[in-house]
């Protein structure tokens, strides 16, 4: 399924969220900078996808970076955008090739809910992170807001869909995102999770009224 909206995936990401996604990545970035205290940390980016939060991280934290993915066509993508500092590695997210500890941070920014387990998904996160690593979960998350909540319902199952859709050329695609956001668990869930995973000092932040959450976690 991703391979086939590969090549359009950047632009679909851009113009349906109006740009805001790019914000969101930066966010990532700084809170990261403010959690973390190697000066040039190395960084694990799993799902990585055409490479765009690998980059930020690169880009705005000086950051050496390792970005993976289980799909080469996004992969194939990220390769042509990435500067040449930053790694790319095909793999599979519950089964990543990297030693226990290898890593100061890991970030995940809309992978997570598409794992088969998003426990076993945690818990290698947790596994290949240093002894007070930080992990960071971007994820589209439930609206906080009593407004906001219906309105974007109706974006995210109605207009997203049709609109993704038709730009991509891969309905089930676009059918599939809303369907995999409404199964993921909320913030609070996803709070517990992380803790339950071997995490703490676990924090949530809505990000555009809780249409997306960053949750940071410390390996202790």
């Amino acid at each position: 399924m991703f391979a086939t909206i590969a090549g359009r995936y950047d632009f679909l990401n851009h113009v349906l969220s109006g740009n805001v996604d790019k914000r969101w990545r930066k966010v990532v970035a700084s809170r990261l900078t403010e959690r973390l205290s190697t000066e040039k940390p190395v960084i694990l980016d799993v799902a990585c996808g055409t490479g765009d939060l690998s980059i930020t991280l690169f880009e705005n934290m000086r950051a050496r970076v390792v970005g993976t993915d289980f799909c080469r066509p996004m992969l194939s993508i990220a390769a042509g955008k990435v500067p040449s500092e930053v790694k790319l590695v095909e793999s599979d997210a519950l089964r990543l090739p990297f030693a226990t500890g290898a890593f100061d941070a890991v970030t995940i920014a809309f992978g997570l809910r598409n794992l088969a387990s998003v426990e076993g998904g945690l818990s290698e996160l947790c596994r290949v992170l240093k002894p007070n690593g930080c992990l960071a979960v971007l994820e589209f998350s439930r609206p906080s807001n009593a407004v906001l909540r219906p309105l974007f319902g109706l974006y995210f199952r109605r207009i997203l869909r049709l609109l993704g859709g038709l730009i991509s050329g891969s309905l089930s695609a676009y059918t599939y995102l809303p369907a995999s956001v409404s199964r993921f668990p909320d913030q609070a869930q996803l709070e517990i999770l992380m803790k339950q995973a071997g995490f703490d000092q676990v924090s949530y932040q809505n990000l555009t009224g809780g249409i997306a959450a960053l949750h940071i976690g410390r390996r202790p």
